[in-house]
């Protein structure tokens, strides 16, 4: 079974606006609801590629009841814990001459619901993946990361860490199968600016030595490079068209990957397969399908 962790789930309120003014009332010309945070991302990509998931995280209100509801499906399976005061978060997205996001600070999380969602991840067993994605809300401690790792670590998990700057560099100790920075990461977690190949590999090459077993670096418009564990590079490009969405990019490029390794154990297809998701969810309004996948992914395939 493949876990994924949102600790601040949310829903997304997407806004089109001809033109953003400020002091006065906007109108839109179209909006859209997603149900998202990183992890729950990840498990709705999963589910396009026909892997099941179990999202697990903390929801609370009117609006936790919606995220719930909304992600909840035949391949996903949802293991909230329920806050009893506050509402899980709204974030607005305004896409205008410019895009503006406006993001919710979600409800405040006790030591004992924190205790509550530790004892969910006792039902990970051997051989189950378990993927950490996203910031951690400001009323958790620091730790809660290293705290999820540690009481997993006698476990034969497959961890995959897509996380920040402290938060990533602390999750290293436990050897992650995956960490997935971009190279503006990178800069912030060595104090350095990380602009080329040779000195993307360079850090990669330091993560690695740090715990990682593979590193996967997105390159922004110049594709995505892993560094895999046995030492051996692998790159793709993009592919060229109207991008639509940056929102859940990451998310997706994650998804896939774990997906290709699970089904091929071949690193250069899970590469593959993680850039034809990313591209696919950068190409719609929301997120990647499971047609645009495979249409990317025979673009992609064709290209070799």
């Amino acid at each position: 079974m493949i876990y994924t962790v949102t600790l601040n789930p949310s829903i997304d309120y997407v806004v089109h606006i001809d033109k953003l003014r400020d002091g006065l009332t906007n109108r839109t010309t179209g909006e859209e609801y997603y149900f998202g945070g990183k992890g729950i991302n990840v498990s709705h990509v999963l589910e396009a590629l026909d892997l099941p998931s179990t999202a697990l995280g903390f929801v609370a209100g009117f609006t936790g009841e919606a995220i719930e509801k909304g992600t909840e499906s035949p391949m996903i399976r949802t293991d909230f814990i329920h806050l009893p005061e506050g509402v899980s978060r709204i974030n607005v997205k305004i896409k205008s001459d410019q895009e503006t996001e406006i993001n919710g600070q979600g409800p405040h999380i006790d030591e004992e619901a924190l205790q509550a969602f530790m004892e969910k991840t006792d039902a990970i067993q051997d051989g189950d993946t378990l993927i950490l994605s996203g910031s951690i809300p400001k009323t958790m401690p620091d730790d809660t990361y290293e705290r999820i790792l540690e009481r997993v670590k006698d476990r034969k998990v497959r961890i995959v860490v897509d996380a920040t700057k402290q938060l990533l560099v602390n999750s290293l100790k436990y050897k992650p199968f995956l960490i997935k920075p971009n190279r503006q990461e990178i800069s912030e977690i060595f104090n350095v600016e990380v602009k080329d190949e040779e000195t993307t590999l360079f850090y990669a090459k330091k993560l690695q030595e740090m715990g990682a077993k593979n590193v996967l670096v997105s390159l922004g418009g110049d594709g995505a490079m892993l560094l895999d564990e046995f030492g051996k590079v692998h790159k793709e490009g993009i592919i060229k068209g109207k991008v639509l969405n940056t929102v859940g990019s990451g998310d997706s490029m994650v998804a896939g990957f774990v997906a290709g390794c699970l089904k091929k154990n071949d690193y250069a297809y899970a590469l593959r397969l993680g850039s034809a998701c990313g591209n696919a969810t950068a190409f719609l309004p929301g997120l990647a399908t499971r047609e645009k996948i495979e249409e990317l992914m025979h673009i992609f395939e064709s290209q070799k």
